[in-house]
C-alpha cells in the first residue's frame, strides 16, 4: 500500500513533483466546512479576544470555561471520530479552525493542545476502552489534556528521558519529572512518556487524581501568559496497567507520529497571532496621522504589509497541500494502528518545513507589525506588545526550529536512499538538486540543505496557488520568488562553496499587495 502521489520521497528518489495529484488551497473549504471556520473566528473574536487581559492574569476557572464553550461548539473534537463525540472531519479542516482559534495565542496553546497532540495519541493507538473512556471527555471540553514528553535534562534529545516505570501487579508505578508541560495547571489526564526497566519507552494515559501525581508552580514565561505552562511531578504515581497505551517500548512511536501531526497543526497556530497582527497594524497605519498624512502611505511601511501579504500567502499555501496529502494517507491507510502510523509519518519532513517555514513567517509578520507601531507598539497599552511575546515561542515547541531542520534534510537523504533528485521546476530546485550531491553529517550543512527543501516546497506550493488563483495570488508568489531566491544561494554557497548568478528579479507588487491587505485589514485571501 505505497503512497506516492505526492510525497517527497516519490518514485525514484525525487521530490516536489511538478504535476502532484493532491493539491488543495484553503479556498476550497465550502459550504458546512466554511460555517465551522466562521464559528471559529467568530468565537475567537467574540469570545476570547475581549478576555485576553484577563486570560493573561489566568483568572481562575476562565480558561477552563473557554474550552468548555469551545467543546460545546464541536470545535474540541474535529478531527476525531464522531462514535467518540468528534466530527470525524479531515485534519486540513482542523488545522483552518485551529488558524482562527488562535488569535489569542494563549488560549490557542490550550486550545490545541486538548484538541489535538494530546487526542492524536490516543486516536491513533488507544484500545476501544481507552477510547471510550477517554475522548469523549476531551472532544466535549470536559477534560482539557496535555502531553508530557520534555524533562529539566532531555529536551530536543527527548528520548534520554530519565522518568521510570516498574510495573508491580495491576499498576505501574512512575516516578520522573515532565518540564515545560502546557495545560499542567488545568489538565485532568496527560499522555506520559516512561522508560520501563530503564530501556523500554512507553506511553501511559495518566490521570491528574492518580496518586502521586501532582503539578509544580507555574514556570514565569516571556510570553503565553494566558496559558498553564508546570512541571509534572510523578512520585510513585500508581498508573493502571490497562491505561498503558500501545505497547511496550512503543511509546516512540506514540510520541513522534503525534509530534507529526502536532507540527502540522502548529504551522496553522502560529498563523493565527500573524493574522491578529496584521488585523492590528493595518488599524494603526491607516489611523496613524504623521508629516500631514496617514503612515499607511509611506513606502517603506507599504513595503512591510506587501511582506506579511506575500508570507501569510505563502505559508497557507504550504500547509493546505500538505494537509490535503496527509488526509489523502489517512483515507487510504488509516484506521488500524499500523495504518494509522504510516499515514501519519507519511509527510512527516514535509510537516516539518511547514512548522519552520510557517513559525519563522509568525516572527517576521509579528516583528513587522510591531515596527508599524513605532515606539507605541513597545508598550503594553497596544495589542502588539502581547503578540509579540507570545509568538516568540512557536520557533522552540514541538521540536526546536533547529531540531526540525536536522531533521529535514537527514530524513530526506535517509528516505530517499542517498538518491535526492529535485525537479521542482524552478530556479531553487535546480540548486536544491545540485547541493544534495554534497549532503554530509555536519550540521551547517544539513542545515543549509534544510532550507533548499523547505523553500523548494514553498515555492511550488505558492506557484501552484497562484496558478489556480491568479491576480493578487500571482503578485504575491513573485514577490516571493524575489524574497526567496536569495536565501536559496545563500544556502546553496553553504554547501558548495561556490558563487552563482540570481536570476532577474521579478515584480514587486508592492502597492498592489498593500493596499489590498490594508483595505481589508486582514490576509489577501479569507
Amino acid at each position: 500500500m505505497a503512497l506516492t502521489s505526492t510525497s517527497l520521497t516519490e518514485t525514484g528518489g525525487s521530490f516536489f513533483s511538478t504535476e502532484p495529484t493532491k493539491t488543495f488551497i484553503p479556498e476550497d473549504f465550502v459550504g458546512d466546512e466554511r460555517l465551522m471556520i466562521e464559528t471559529a473566528e467568530q468565537f475567537s473574536v467574540n469570545e476570547v479576544l475581549p478576555l485576553a487581559e484577563r486570560l493573561e492574569k489566568q483568572e481562575e476557572g476562565l480558561m477552563p470555561s473557554l474550552i468548555r464553550k469551545a467543546g460545546e461548539l464541536g470545535l474540541c473534537g474535529v478531527d476525531a471520530p464522531d462514535e467518540f463525540g468528534g466530527l470525524g472531519l479531515g485534519k486540513n479542516l482542523a488545522a483552518r479552525i485551529l488558524e482562527f482559534m488562535s488569535l489569542d495565542a494563549g488560549f490557542s496553546v490550550t486550545y490545541g493542545i486538548t484538541s489535538g497532540i494530546s487526542q492524536v495519541g490516543l486516536n491513533f493507538f488507544g484500545t476501544a476502552e481507552q477510547k471510550k473512556e477517554y475522548l469523549p471527555r476531551l472532544t466535549s471540553g470536559e477534560w482539557i489534556g496535555a502531553y508530557a514528553l520534555s524533562e529539566p535534562n532531555s529536551g530536543s534529545d527527548a528520548l534520554s528521558m530519565s522518568t521510570r516505570a516498574e510495573q508491580r501487579g495491576d499498576y505501574y508505578v512512575l516516578n520522573g519529572t515532565k518540564m515545560w508541560i502546557s495545560n499542567a495547571k488545568w489538565a485532568d489526564m496527560f499522555l506520559v512518556m516512561a522508560k520501563i526497566n530503564g530501556e523500554q519507552v512507553t506511553a501511559f494515559l495518566v490521570e491528574k487524581d492518580f496518586p502521586g501525581v501532582s503539578v509544580a508552580r507555574e514556570e514565569h514565561k516571556m510570553g503565553l501568559k494566558g496559558s498553564s505552562t508546570a512541571r509534572l511531578l510523578l512520585e510513585n504515581a500508581e498508573v493502571p496497567a490497562s491505561n498503558l497505551l500501545h505497547l511496550p517500548g512503543q511509546g516512540h512511536k506514540v510520541a513522534f507520529n503525534a509530534l507529526n501531526i502536532g507540527r502540522f497543526k502548529l504551522g496553522s497556530m502560529s498563523l493565527g497571532p500573524a493574522r491578529q497582527a496584521i488585523h492590528a497594524a493595518a488599524g494603526y497605519a491607516l489611523d496613524r496621522k504623521q508629516f500631514g498624512q496617514t503612515i499607511s502611505s509611506f513606502g517603506l511601511i507599504r513595503q512591510k504589509f506587501a511582506d506579511m501579504a506575500m508570507l501569510y500567502f505563502v505559508a497557507e499555501a504550504m500547509l493546505y497541500r500538505t494537509g490535503a496529502n496527509i488526509d489523502a494517507a489517512f483515507e487510504l491507510c488509516g484506521g488500524p494502528v499500523e495504518g494509522n502510523m504510516k499515514a501519519a509519518e507519511e509527510f512527516s519532513i514535509e510537516c516539518s518545513a511547514c512548522k519552520v517555514f510557517a513559525t519563522e513567517a509568525e516572527a517576521i509578520i509579528v516583528d513587522e507589525a510591531l515596527q508599524v507601531y513605532g515606539g507605541y507598539g513597545f508598550t503594553e497599552e497596544f495589542p502588539l506588545a502581547r503578540i509579540y511575546r507570545d509568538a516568540r515561542v512557536s520557533r522552540i515547541y514541538e521540536g526546536t526550529n533547529e531540531i526540525n531542520r536536522i531533521f529535514l534534510a537527514d530524513r530526506l537523504v535517509r528516505r530517499c536512499e542517498g538518491n535526492v533528485v529535485a525537479h521542482g521546476g524552478s530556479f531553487i530546485s535546480e540548486l536544491a538538486g545540485r547541493a544534495f550531491t554534497k549532503f554530509s553529517k555536519e550540521q551547517e550543512v544539513v542545515g543549509a540543505l534544510s532550507d533548499l527543501t523547505l523553500l523548494c516546497l514553498a515555492e511550488q506550493s505558492a506557484r501552484q496557488r497562484a496558478g489556480r488563483l491568479g491576480g493578487l495570488a500571482q503578485s504575491a508568489y513573485e514577490r516571493f520568488v524575489g524574497w526567496a531566491n536569495p536565501r536559496a544561494v545563500a544556502a546553496y554557497q553553504r554547501v558548495m562553496g561556490e558563487s552563482i548568478t540570481l536570476p532577474a528579479t521579478p515584480p514587486t507588487h508592492t502597492d498592489e499587495l498593500a493596499t489590498a491587505i490594508l483595505d481589508k485589514r486582514r490576509p489577501l485571501f479569507g
